[in-house]
């Protein structure tokens, strides 16, 4: 029996990019710990991840390539699934053009030699791609016109503030490394103040935890601006680096604090201490991702990065508004160049396949993503992918997406992968390697986009053309490609795979000269009132479709529920008792859920995990409609308003 660990790093959709020790026997993973040498992991792992070796050893996983034969996937081989795709794809685009070609790339895997995959796109086309992000987007877009740049101080500069305000961010399910250090900050006096609509388990690390109305955000952070103002919480020297400042005062000051506390559904209590811990600077304003995602999101982001400028707490040690680190920053992605012909919001890219003319949308690649669970009004997502010519899915499992594709092309896990990750969350890098070898009959992302550009040239035949050419090379010599940044600087890829790095080129602390990359050089303050989300007559509750513990989107750290869990306040139940079966029912449509009670959270909330399957009935996703937020093109997921009635 031949035992042995090696270090690896995560590539989920999560902040932290954690360093992987893997056990492996004879071959087989068996265990998944945290690095404890890597600075943010320092040994541990969420649960979702550390469950992950029951995931890599399922025997549902794809080793081969499906084809639909008689409206079935069947397996097949490699030269059958790819030529067939080769000769749909140079068919479309020799009749219709690169733009009725969709390529949809998401964060399946964070990896940066996903990136070689948008470049063959490029070059077959430039293909039609989506725009915007359906986490990040509003946020995205926020920080950008606010501060002309999306960055963050240093992780560790946490353990300099004075006080932290934790807004709409849920360490324990989204950032679970960040609260080791927030109970360090704790321990050296910095007082926490948490501000969400539900109460979930980071409330135990809060010396206040404020239950502000769902989408209220704005109004809870113009109050505590009008006090700022009223109490000489404001900076002498704000007007001086803020554009806009007199505008966003006569925003905040047209309406006491009291009156925008009642808009927000919180006591002035609330906002006083909140103005108060900004005011005993150094404050820390960490930023969630959930109020992003509404019809406001990107206001309220702008409205939080307002109270970071005015109180003075940018630029110092401890300071800041943190809402994401810049992972790709590092890596030299200059080979992607090309202008796509066109984008469709990813929000709203059901509807918008259904919709593209001139010429329409004939072929879809699904690369890193599982849309039909994962992006709003699942029903239109999954309707447009039935309806193209030819769908293209290259995944591990048979997703609700692959089970709509005409080719589905097997790839390679987590444990499997050999790329390079930055993280989100904090500012280190690292490099994954493959710790077992995938099934015979696997691809690598990589090497499925590398063996279709050879399929494509042997039937172009024109050498000036050769795809092939332009995207050959191993992963390691993609590694040192995307490295060359940072290599002179000694961040090698052998380095990487023993040990994390942090960004060379990331500072401590952002703005210490109060210059802002910005047209003016000064912060853009927000100076209008956002407009509210449409009332729906007879749908009470907000709901929140959040990742869990054990769940993140639609993959789970342990075999899926055959029924999904929905959380409300007892007196929201509608009558409806602890554990009964009833459907959470929106104007889009419906899902039965097991009830469950909690009398912890707001009377207006009702809580079911992220993403789901949508063939089993079980897709949150399924009841929200698809709508983007006021700017960066994200999903307005927080919107949706539903009721409880009869599981009939």
């Amino acid at each position: 029996m031949a035992i042995e660990t090696v270090r690896t790093v995560c590539n989920r959709d999560c902040p932290d990019a954690c360093g992987l020790i893997a056990t492996v026997e004879d071959g087989r993973l068996v265990s998944l710990g945290g690095d404890p040498d890597h600075p943010v992991t320092k040994g541990f792992l969420c649960q979702r991840t550390s469950q992950y070796p029951a995931t890599q050893n399922s025997p549902d996983r794809i080793t081969t390539p499906l084809m639909r034969k008689n409206g079935r996937l069947s397996p097949a081989s490699w030269d059958e699934a790819l030529g067939l795709v080769a000769d749909r794809l140079l068919a479309i685009r020799k009749e219709s053009g690169p733009a009725a070609i969709l390529h949809y790339r998401s964060g399946g895997s964070l990896g940066l030699l996903k990136s070689v995959v948008d470049y063959f796109w490029e070059l077959f086309g430039p293909v039609t791609v989506k725009s915007g992000d359906i986490c990040s987007g509003a946020g995205d877009a926020a920080q950008m016109t606010d501060f002309g740049e999306e960055e963050s101080h240093d992780f560790f500069d946490l353990l300099n503030a004075r006080n932290i305000l934790l807004w709409g961010k849920n360490l324990a399910v989204s950032n679970v490394h960040l609260m080791p250090l927030l109970q360090q900050a704790k321990r050296s006096g910095a007082r926490v103040i948490l501000v969400d609509p539900i109460r979930h388990k980071a409330a135990k690390l809060a010396d206040r935890t404020i239950l502000v109305r769902p989408g209220g955000d704005f109004d809870l952070a113009m109050g505590v601006a009008a006090r700022l103002f009223e109490t000489g919480g404001v900076v002498p020297d704000a007007e001086g680096f803020c554009d806009d400042f007199a505008a966003f005062r006569a925003l905040a000051t047209a309406r006491p604090a009291a009156d925008w506390a009642k808009a927000a559904d919180v006591g002035v209590e609330d906002v006083d201490a909140i103005a108060s811990a900004l005011a005993e600077r150094p404050c820390s304003i960490q930023v969630g991702w959930g109020m992003g995602r509404r019809m406001n999101g990107s206001a309220i982001v702008r409205a939080l990065d307002a109270l970071g400028a005015i109180s003075g707490n940018l630029g110092i040690p401890g300071g800041g508004v943190s809402f994401y680190y810049k992972r790709r920053g590092p890596f030299d992605t200059s080979f992607l160049k090309k202008t796509p012909p066109r984008a469709i919001p990813e929000p709203l890219l059901g509807a918008g396949i259904l919709a593209a003319e001139d010429p329409p949308i004939r072929a879809v690649w699904v690369t890193a993503g599982n849309p039909v669970s994962m992006l709003p009004d699942s029903a239109t997502v999954a309707r447009a992918l039935e309806t193209r010519e030819l769908v293209v899915v290259v995944d591990t499992f048979v997703t609700d997406t692959a089970r709509r594709a005409t080719v589905v092309l097997p790839t390679t896990s987590l444990v499997e992968d050999d790329d390079l990750l930055g993280a989100y969350g904090n500012h280190f890098i690292g490099a994954s390697v493959p710790v077992v070898r995938p099934p015979a009959g696997v691809k690598s992302d990589l090497e499925v986009i590398q063996a279709l550009a050879e399929e494509i040239d042997a039937r172009t035949g024109r050498e000036e053309e050769k795809i092939s050419m332009k995207v050959r090379g191993s992963a390691r010599d993609w590694k040192e490609r995307l490295l060359a940044r940072v290599a002179p600087l000694g961040v090698t890829i052998d380095r990487l795979e023993r040990s994390s790095v942090r960004n060379p080129f990331a500072e401590n602390v952002l703005f210490g000269d109060r210059k802002f990359p910005t047209a003016s050089g000064k912060v853009n303050l927000v100076h209008e009132m956002p407009p509210s989300p449409p009332e729906e007559a007879g749908f009470s509750l907000w709901l929140f479709s959040n990742s869990t513990e054990k769940s993140q989107s639609s993959q789970w750290a342990a075999p899926e529920p055959e029924m999904l869990t929905a959380t409300c306040h007892p007196a929201a139940a509608n009558g409806f008792a602890d554990g009964a079966l009833v459907r959470v029912e929106s104007a889009l449509g419906s899902i039965r859920v097991r009830l469950k009670h909690d009398a912890s959270q707001r009377r207006d909330v009702m809580i079911v995990p992220k993403g789901g399957n949508f063939d089993r009935g079980n897709c949150a996703n399924a009841l929200i409609k698809a709508r983007t937020t006021d700017a960066g093109e994200g999903a307005a997921y927080q919107d949706c308003r539903v009721r409880l009635v009869p599981a009939t």
